[in-house]
């Protein structure tokens, strides 16, 4: 079957798109016929060797699908139009989880799909779980124009809470915006912005899928038991922090780390989706797409997630 693998770990451009990759084996889970996969950060870093997983190459990319069941178990039946969270989702087909495979919403896309699990339930977890978030809340989210950052802006205006998003353009201030935002920020100049916003007391939680410089300024950004959430490190650099900030504002750093959390945790799993189910209905939520790809350009899709272009979620079509 086609599908985008690593044979060097030389970044985006050097993915190949091979036609004999070997067929997944269904185990006790599904067996997807691909139409859509989504593109995450962890791509970025595969591509480069510089994951926590390390597999040795050649392998495939690609975390999050959507497409059609072709074997299901006593979960799924055959047809299913479905979305999952996988390993090797750049591919004509993939296998994964039952636990972590989920029946598409009514009237979704399947590039939609493809735009869901790993976003939608990390910032449900990062924010609900890790973040305790409230109904009133002040949340900034930065890289709001992105796909994690527009799901958390969703998720966190779904919980009832006042959304700041931060971004670097106009055009990623109109994803925040459709996103549902209630004030959006630039990135320079963006504390000070947001205590004049929030009249000084600053916010109860900051949501940081970025990391770098920015860092020690989102705990500045904290009102009294605020929480920064240590989502990802878009920007490269992994930040260090003097901790009596925290002391001063009696303020937390908490670590999302959603994967490893819920691997062996499937009720949990799914307690996440039935929530996420319900903001869907209400129309709370529904993932904001970037441009879609062709598989045989998945290398420039991966790439746009390095440059950091990516306005939404941004998808690559596997098949029609």
């Amino acid at each position: 079957m086609r599908a985008l693998q690593v044979h060097e770990l030389e970044g985006p451009h050097a993915l190949r798109l091979v036609d004999d990759a070997p067929e997944p084996e269904r185990g006790d889970g599904v067996v997807i016929d691909v139409h859509a996969a989504g593109v995450a950060f962890p791509d970025v870093l595969l591509s480069r060797g510089l994951y926590q997983l390390k597999p040795d190459p050649p392998f495939t990319l690609g975390s999050e699908v959507a497409g059609t069941v072709t074997e299901g178990g006593d979960a799924f039946s055959a047809g299913e139009r479905v979305m999952a969270f996988t390993f090797g989702g750049f591919a004509e087909r993939a296998a994964a989880p039952a636990t972590m495979t989920f029946r598409l919403p009514e009237g979704w896309s399947f590039e939609e799909g493809a735009a869901f699990v790993m976003n939608y339930h990390t910032s449900h977890f990062a924010l609900h779980r890790r973040g305790r978030m409230r109904e009133g809340d002040t949340v900034i989210v930065h890289g709001a124009g992105g796909g994690v950052g527009s799901a958390a802006v969703q998720i966190a205006h779904g919980g009832g809470a006042r959304t700041i998003a931060v971004v670097s353009t106009d055009a990623k201030e109109e994803v925040a915006r459709r996103a549902g935002a209630d004030g959006v920020v630039r990135t320079d100049g963006w504390l000070d912005a947001v205590r004049e916003s929030t009249g000084g007391r600053g916010a109860d939680i900051v949501l940081d899928p970025v990391g770098g410089e920015r860092f020690a300024d989102s705990v500045r950004a904290l009102a009294p038991e605020g929480r920064v959430l240590v989502v990802g490190f878009a920007e490269g650099e992994i930040p260090t922090l003097k901790v009596n900030r925290l002391l001063l504002r009696n303020a937390d750093v908490v670590g999302v780390a959603w994967g490893a959390f819920v691997g062996d945790k499937p009720d949990f799993s799914a307690e996440i989706q039935a929530d996420l189910e319900r903001l869907a209905a209400a129309g709370a939520v529904r993932p904001i797409l970037d441009a879609e790809y062709r598989l045989e350009d998945g290398a420039a899709a991966v790439a746009r997630l390095e440059e950091r272009g990516a306005l939404g979620k941004v998808v690559v079509r596997v098949r029609d």
